[in-house]
């Protein structure tokens, strides 16, 4: 990134944000609210090549999960100030690397909270009333009319497994219906309504006519359903994967369902996914009439998009408007006041010792008074936001620059 770039703010007009992959267009319109005219739609993700050249002269970037904002893409971003994830996750970037040159990364981690918890208890409703099976038949001139194996959910046992917004929430809603609502998470956490708590995995799956999979991509989470776990699942239950493809042993579950052992299946997400519609989806689960396929689309609702759309863009003019990080999933979160009269110095600085202290040396040199002063680190990065009373700052910028530790700075007028 330029020094010219890195050191003072732009004129709005002169800010640069690129939008791939279809971003709802509440995006563009908090955006454009905002003040800010330099805005570039993409319907679809980018290969490695043509992302690294779209990058250049980009300031702020919002991707969904097909594109991937791995070191090179980083390396390649010559004025790239912060990235919006317009999704749940964020494996889709370089973490680390986007933090060390000092970009923030922002998401919308409960904005399809909603939209998930429906479609598992229709995936609920739609399982244990045998309704891929008999869609299936039907689709084949065939005429399943029978009540064997249908059941009604009220009465039934829901097991979920992480009660987080989403798990916590599809609880709630079961029980509305009048199933039995049980959750297993790492953390302890407080049930709502009726749910009750169980200490393991094994114990939730003893007792749980359905289970449904709420949890984060972590390295305690893959393969979380192996064989041995979908093996003390109850005879006849059900399983929905509604989280992250890598949770499920996917041929486990197979043989599972061949065999009759587990009634049923629905599942959202897979460890490997096509890139885009036109890719070939395949999976060994393909042709199992009791089991529900959906690709990805847990949160894809018109809803969910808009409340992501708007979350996240607005995220992203924040932190250009006056450089609040608050929520950011790689940076010192801190979350700031309008500035007012005073100019805003943003100071982003690997995270060692006497940093603070040059900084504010740097200040007392100049005789410039700090009206106020916000600092918090993360790791490897630090970051100082400072308020000064004064319209001659060009030098001081220069100074501080020239601090060791320093990854970049910048101006807010």
């Amino acid at each position: 990134m330029h020094n010219s770039e890195r050191n003072y703010s732009l004129d709005k007009e002169k800010i640069k944000f690129l939008l791939l992959e279809g971003i709802h267009p509440r995006a563009r319109q908090v955006i454009e609210a905002a003040g800010y005219t330099s805005i570039v739609e993409q319907t679809g993700a980018l290969t490695p090549e043509a992302l690294h050249e779209a990058l250049k002269g980009v300031h702020f970037v919002g991707i969904r999960s097909r594109t991937q904002l791995d070191a090179a893409a980083i390396n390649a971003a010559d004025r790239l100030t912060a990235v919006g994830c317009f999704c749940i996750g964020t494996n889709q970037v370089d973490l680390q690397n986007a933090q060390h040159a000092g970009i923030p990364v922002f998401n919308a981690p409960f904005a399809n909270t909603r939209s998930v918890a429906e479609l598992s208890i229709a995936e609920i409703i739609m399982l244990m009333r045998g309704i891929p099976e008999k869609n299936a038949a039907a689709h084949r001139g065939g005429w399943l009319k029978s009540a064997t194996g249908s059941t009604e959910i009220r009465g039934k046992t829901l097991g979920i497994v992480g009660y987080g917004h989403i798990g916590s929430q599809l609880g709630i809603i079961a029980e509305s219906m009048g199933m039995r609502v049980l959750f297993q998470d790492v953390e302890s956490k407080l049930p709502l309504g009726n749910a009750e708590a169980r200490d393991s995995l094994e114990a939730l799956l003893a007792e749980s006519d359905v289970v449904s999979l709420h949890v984060p991509d972590a390295p305690d989470t893959r393969n979380l359903m192996s064989a041995s776990a979908i093996a003390a699942m109850r005879a006849g239950s059900y399983l929905i994967n509604a989280s992250r493809g890598t949770v499920v042993d996917i041929d486990a579950l197979r043989d599972a369902l061949a065999s009759g052992r587990l009634a049923g299946a629905a599942i959202d997400v897979f460890p490997r996914e096509p890139k885009s519609n036109a890719g070939r989806f395949e999976s060994p689960l393909i042709g199992l009439d009791n089991v529900i396929l959906t690709p990805h689309i847990g949160g894809s609702t018109l809803e969910a998009q808009e409340n992501i759309a708007v979350e996240v863009a607005s995220k992203l003019v924040r932190y250009s408007d006056n450089g609040t990080t608050a929520s950011a999933v790689n940076f010192p979160q801190v979350s700031l006041p309008d500035h007012g009269d005073t100019r805003r110095i943003m100071h982003i600085h690997r995270n060692e010792p006497g940093v603070l202290q040059s900084i504010n040396k740097v200040f007392f040199d100049k005789a410039l008074n700090i009206a106020a002063q916000y600092l918090q680190t993360d790791g490897d990065v630090g970051y100082v936001v400072m308020d000064v009373e004064s319209d001659h700052v060009s030098d001081l910028m220069g100074d501080l620059a020239k601090i060791p530790a320093t990854i970049r700075t910048r101006i807010l007028h």
